[in-house]
């Protein structure tokens, strides 16, 4: 896939940031210099190498190049603590990592008990041109404070080289294609850790090039409302290490995109002039990036008549982001979803609609989806269950646990998310299995109560948790940010009579600055709900 896009597509822009364009030719060539420096090494093929790194030019052409040397990725969250980072090491086997030099303090700690042979530490500004290259590290390092001090050198339990002499070395190196099976391990992937050990996912070359043709095959009525001529933009703010926006980059790259690239997408002043730049198409999102987004003053500024596709994902869009979005750009949100373990393929709306509905879509190309009772029992129209799904983009198993527990005997995976199906087809989610919350014995979904509280209009965002309780086992709390200070417990409290029947009322509210949330903007339920419980002030650290 990767050389007949940089064959088909040579002269045309692959990837932007800040401010800098690299075309497909480019990083065909950066990618195979990766590819042959990685060969040298002397690993075996299939060798796990990790990459913990934000969205910066550099990211593509590592991670292509560590395909294209026979080599398993792992992609790692660079906020990673220095216990996450060494657990997902040493449980994958890393003989390698490279990384960018704000995350090297937190490698530093822990390198010296993992599996790490070789180190390779890249600036933020190592693709971005010598004189702007360099004025981005020095102002990361000296005026942002952005890079901790740290003390990585060689020694003999492994050594440390920097992503520029990779370049120059393996440019003057031989590579050899290898000879890669679609059964392959192409990514070890983790689910975030954030509630306990984190999951390894194994995923195929097979399981990744059906994904991307399950994308592209529902993206078509987009592309049909392109001139031939035109190149496609997308803008790629949720973190690549994730797999919404890693699908999203490989139906780009295959398809001819191009991709701007968003290192910091809460930087919402910088992001609203990156959007300025250049005309874009598509915008994947999740809703509190789209909520941060119309909420700025300059985001009606921005251009958006060549813009076709909102699409979020990762976590429920509310009916009040998707009319204020609406309003504010002409395009509907359409919502899908997707797990790690699906490669970012189960649902999503077709992208033909022209407004919100409020549900997840149907089941997409080559995906069967049912929705199942805790007895495995298949559920009628309309039942509430978990939901279950095949696929050959669904991963087969789990890296290194027990696997019992999350397929059914008949093959589809346990997903633990709640929800119904109507007669058309369409999924509505209505929660997270360990996000629901019991009142007396009755089911509260979260996501009712949040959508029905932020429609309040001095309400910015929100968060619903269940606490101990009692009398009736769990009762609702919600945390609120206030758009408007005048906001009262009381006025929410009469607010709430209106939509939620008594049981789904909240009966603690607790105003807070801001929601604990992870790098791609999912709120972390469990951080209030933790706290909650333990009676101590929420952790605002991310995930």
């Amino acid at each position: 896939m990767f050389e007949s896009s940089f064959s088909n597509y040579a002269d045309q822009d692959l990837i932007t940031n800040m401010g800098v364009t690299y075309t497909y030719a480019q990083i065909d060539i950066a990618s195979k210099s990766v590819a042959a420096w990685i060969q040298g090494l002397g690993l075996e093929q299939g060798s796990i190498i990790a990459l913990m790194m934000p969205n910066v030019n550099q990211y593509l052409p590592i991670l292509m190049g560590i395909l294209r040397a026979g080599m398993v990725i792992t992609l790692v969250n660079p906020l990673y603590t220095g216990r996450e980072l060494k657990f997902q090491l040493n449980d994958s086997d890393a003989k390698a990592i490279f990384i960018l030099t704000p995350f090297c303090a937190t490698l530093d700690k822990i390198v010296a008990d993992t599996p790490v042979e070789t180190v390779i530490v890249s600036g933020i500004g190592d693709m971005l041109g010598t004189v702007k290259g360099t004025i981005v590290d020095l102002a990361a390092k000296y005026i942002k404070k952005a890079v901790p001090q740290y003390s990585l050198t060689s020694n003999s339990k492994y050594k440390v080289l920097n992503y520029k002499s990779v370049l120059k070395q393996g440019s003057t190196m031989p590579y050899t294609r290898p000879d890669v099976k679609p059964s392959d391990l192409a990514f070890l992937s983790y689910t975030g850790g954030t509630t306990g050990v984190a999951k390894g996912i194994i995923v195929s070359h097979y399981n990744i090039e059906i994904a991307t043709t399950q994308f592209e095959t529902w993206f078509q009525p987009v592309y049909e409302t392109m001139d031939d001529s035109q190149q496609i933009s997308t803008i790629i703010a949720l973190p690549l290490y994730h797999v919404f926006a890693f699908i999203v980059a490989m139906l780009g790259l295959r398809v001819g995109q191009h991709l701007m690239l968003i290192t910091n997408p809460r930087d919402i002043d910088g992001f609203i002039n990156t959007l300025k730049e250049r005309p874009f198409h598509i915008l994947p999102g999740v809703n509190t990036l789209f909520q941060a987004l119309v909420a700025h003053p300059e985001f009606k500024t921005v251009d958006f008549s060549n813009f076709k596709l909102s699409i979020a994902g990762g976590m429920a869009a509310t009916p009040e982001t998707a009319k204020k979005w609406l309003q504010a750009t002409g395009m509907p949100i359409l919502e899908g979803w997707g797990m790690s373990e699906t490669l970012g393929v189960g649902t999503a709306n077709p992208f033909t609609n022209t407004e919100f509905n409020g549900s997840i879509g149907v089941p997409m190309p080559g995906v069967d989806i049912n929705i199942r009772d805790e007895d495995d029992n298949i559920l009628e129209i309309g039942g509430i269950g978990e939901i279950r799904i095949k696929g050959e983009n669904v991963i087969a198993r789990y890296h290194n646990i027990d696997n019992d527990g999350f397929f059914t005997a008949d093959g589809y995976l346990k997903t633990g998310d709640v929800g119904s199906m109507d007669e058309k087809g369409y999924i509505k989610i209505y929660d997270r299995k360990k996000d629901m919350i019991i009142v007396s014995g009755f089911n509260v979904y979260p996501n009712e109560v949040e959508m029905v509280i932020e429609a309040h209009p001095k309400v910015a965002e929100c968060s619903v948790v269940g606490v101990k309780d009692e009398l009736q086992g769990e009762s609702v709390k919600v945390f609120v940010v206030k758009s408007d200070p005048s906001l009262t417990e009381a006025e929410l409290m009469q607010f709430c009579k209106q939509d939620l029947t008594g049981y789904k009322r909240p009966r603690q509210v607790e105003f807070i600055a801001e929601l604990p949330k992870s790098t791609v903007g999912k709120i972390l339920r469990h951080e209030l709900r933790k706290a909650s419980n333990q009676e101590k002030a929420p952790v605002l650290e991310e995930g």
